[in-house]
């Protein structure tokens, strides 16, 4: 039995060392495990990234959100260069481990398109919509 299966019938309050659970995560073939980012205060979901274990433990140490760039192949903190950062408020694990949630405080918009989040494109029917606008 794993030891993400074993959590599954664990008592409430129940701790467990945090790098026993970083090593059980299943990290896909590149060492990596999708991140949703979800706004601390509204629960708007901003944007999914791939983090890989030294993005998950630089995070955790600095409370800046850190992912790592498949297309540029290096780690980047979350606004390092817009100024559009994010702060930890917590992370958690799904029950497979396959993906985590980082709760965060944003400042300013998500998105690299200047949209308060990445999800702005809508499926209607058999159409996808634009229903969000770039922060002027």
């Amino acid at each position: 039995m794993t030891l993400l299966k074993g959590l599954e019938g664990a008592d409430l309050g129940q701790r467990t060392p945090l790098a026993e659970v970083l090593d059980a995560l299943p990290y896909n073939q590149q060492g990596l495990i999708a991140a949703i980012a979800q706004d601390a205060v509204s629960k708007d979901v901003l944007m999914l990234g791939w983090m890989d274990r030294t993005a998950i433990e630089r995070t955790l140490e600095e409370g800046q959100v850190w992912y790592y760039s498949r297309s540029r192949q290096t780690y980047w903190r979350k606004g390092e260069t817009s100024g559009h950062t994010q702060s930890l408020v917590d992370m958690r694990f799904d029950c497979d481990g396959d993906a985590l949630l980082v709760t965060v405080q944003q400042t300013g918009p998500a998105c690299h398109t200047n949209r308060p989040n990445c999800f702005y494109l809508l499926v209607d029917g058999d159409e996808v919509v634009v229903y969000s606008a770039p922060d002027a």
